[in-house]
């Protein structure tokens, strides 16, 4: 038994060596990737927003050109999250998410670096191969295959420290920038990545998996060719792709959208810092509250706040209240999310190839993700209104919660059949 965990922790013989070198204990990896997570998620993500047009101005390039290269690194992303599950599933987080950093660092020096399209692109595109290599998708793999239990605690905590990234990387980008430059600022995340991330995850463990301890009540792990075949994954897939659609749409656009609705870009910013805090207390609430109820109810919970907080801004969207709620029911939504894109597919499909399957489940999100901000621009280019934009998130999310239910159901009718038979 661990000192200080309470968690026993059986070792096999053959890996005692290995041990000495790596972190093998559940844990202290979730500690080690906390802090990794606040780095990836806050470099490679949310950096941008704050340098972008910076970078347009130096280099003289048209908006769709700039951030254009951004949304390629994500759909890159969608389409390497599938491969690094696997690799994950098979060797562990250790060499995937140790190459991951590499590369990561490698992109970051790449953009600041760059005076071309080309260069600019391609850099782009190794930051995207990096975001599927060290982000949540494969920080939540890891976690699962050293876990040989409570993995699902072990996720909630991992993304109550992600959710700091923005926090901590805003206003250091900020910082950074105005000192010196979004070139230097991208080389410096570029070396924090190279320094301190890459020799974080050489900690991890590698090789042979932990043993899992075996119930009469465990449920069938699928591979990712029998998961592809189920209409639940693809059920479940679209629930989340256009659940993340309707947030990465709003990320952009809710500023401009409530001042359309009436309120001054001062009180709009205010009650839009609720969001941050309400990400937090949601992700807080699923650890404390939630750890007891099935993954399943927490993610029929999750989806039912969105269109309950989009009928509120859509119903009411001149009245501060309304938009007050709409923040607090939009940030719980959000960031209780990140848990559930987490826990849901191990519950539905198991645990054993776990990584392939959240990876493949990750694909269209991530597509969803580059997609939302430019859809929702066009919505607003062919009418102004707020209602209307609203109105088309709100029966968006709508069809989301749906594919949710109808995901679940479907995957607990085929569990009930299986059992008869």
């Amino acid at each position: 038994m661990k000192r200080g965990t309470g968690i026993p922790v059986t070792l096999e013989p053959d890996l005692a060596a290995t041990c000495a070198m790596t972190v093998r204990e559940p844990w202290k990896i979730v500690r080690l990737l906390a802090f990794t997570q606040i780095v990836s998620w806050g470099s490679l993500y949310y950096a941008f927003a704050i340098v972008a047009l910076d970078i347009q101005r130096e280099l003289g390039w048209r908006t769709d050109i700039v951030f254009g290269a951004f949304s390629l690194s994500l759909l890159v992303a969608g389409l390497a999250a599938t491969p690094a599950g696997m690799l994950i599933d098979r060797i562990g987080g250790r060499v995937v998410m140790t190459t991951g950093s590499l590369l990561a660092g490698l992109g970051m020096i790449g953009v600041g670096l760059s005076h071309s399209l080309a260069m600019y692109f391609g850099a782009w595109t190794l930051i995207g191969i990096a975001m599927a290599m060290t982000l949540y998708e494969a920080a939540f793999a890891t976690i699962n295959r050293e876990f040989t239990h409570a993995s699902r605690k072990g996720i909630s905590v991992l993304t109550l420290f992600g959710g700091l990234a923005s926090t901590v990387f805003w206003p250091l980008t900020l910082k950074l920038n105005t000192l010196y430059g979004w070139r230097d600022t991208l080389l410096i995340y570029g070396a924090m990545h190279l320094a301190l991330c890459m020799p974080l995850h050489a900690l991890l463990a590698a090789g042979v998996r932990r043993a899992r301890q075996v119930t009469a009540h465990a449920s069938r792990s699928f591979t990712l060719h029998e998961a592809l075949r189920e209409p639940a994954f693809w059920k479940l897939a679209f629930a989340f792709s256009t659940n993340l659609f309707i947030f990465s749409a709003l990320s952009v656009h809710l500023i401009p959208l409530l001042q359309r609705f009436g309120h001054s870009v001062a009180a709009a910013v205010l009650v839009s810092m609720l969001i941050g805090p309400m990400q937090v207390a949601g992700r807080v609430g699923e650890m404390v509250f939630a750890h007891r109820v099935r993954p399943q109810a927490v993610g029929i919970l999750t989806f039912s706040m969105l269109p309950a907080a989009l009928g509120a801004l859509l119903l009411l969207g001149e009245q501060q209240i309304a938009v007050a709620v709409f923040c607090i029911l939009y940030g719980m939504s959000n960031g209780i999310l990140t848990i559930v894109r987490g826990i849901v597919p191990q519950a539905l499909f198991g645990r054993e190839n776990y990584g392939a399957i959240a990876g493949a489940l990750a694909g269209p999100s991530l597509l969803s993700k580059a997609a939302g901000p430019l859809a929702a621009a066009a919505f607003v280019e062919y009418n102004a209104s707020p209602a209307w934009l609203v109105g088309i998130l709100f029966a968006v999310s709508i069809l989301s919660l749906g594919c949710f239910l109808a995901a679940i159901r479907s995957r607990s009718g085929a569990a009930a059949m299986a059992t008869a038979d």
